[in-house]
């Protein structure tokens, strides 16, 4: 019995579309669809380390280069500027949806909606070591609905 237990546990941790390594989970990672042409794109996520660390950076193959942006009110101005690095406080979910978020600057290709960008994150851990977490994040349309047609503020069935 307990072993039928944790392979349902361990099916429903894989069907969530979370990934952890690193000591990060990684949830609800996708990317806004772009259009022919477009030379850039953004991704999203929410990041939750164990133990704490910082987002460095990161690549992925369907772009020249990863940057982590940040959106911030400067006078009455909405500005986006590429930033170092994100702290991930131990045990607290930090949203990369919003004033946060992961840009691909330079794309080889358009990020059809339906389709999957993978991307590999570098995150520093609290003893200084670099690990590198794999992710894979679906490509949305433009009002951020997966190619089913589902949202991502949509409940999910699993």
């Amino acid at each position: 019995m307990k072993k039928r237990i944790a392979l349902l546990a361990a099916g429903c941790m894989l069907a969530s579309l979370s990934v952890l390594a690193a000591d990060i989970e990684v949830k609800d990672a996708w990317a806004r669809a772009t259009v022919p042409g477009q030379k850039a794109g953004g991704i999203f996520m929410t990041l939750t380390s164990a133990k704490g660390a910082t987002l460095i950076g990161g690549s992925s193959t369907a772009a020249k280069s990863l940057e982590i942006h940040e959106m911030k009110h400067e006078g009455d101005v909405m500005k986006m500027r590429a930033v170092p690095k994100v702290a991930l406080p131990a045990g607290k979910a930090v949203a990369l949806t919003g004033d946060y978020h992961i840009m691909l600057m330079g794309l080889s290709k358009e990020l059809k909606a339906g389709s999957t960008v993978d991307l590999e994150l570098k995150v520093e851990n609290a003893d200084k070591k670099v690990e590198t977490v794999k992710v894979k994040a679906e490509v949305r349309d433009l009002a951020g609905k997966g190619a089913d047609g589902h949202g991502h503020h949509g409940h999910h069935h699993h």
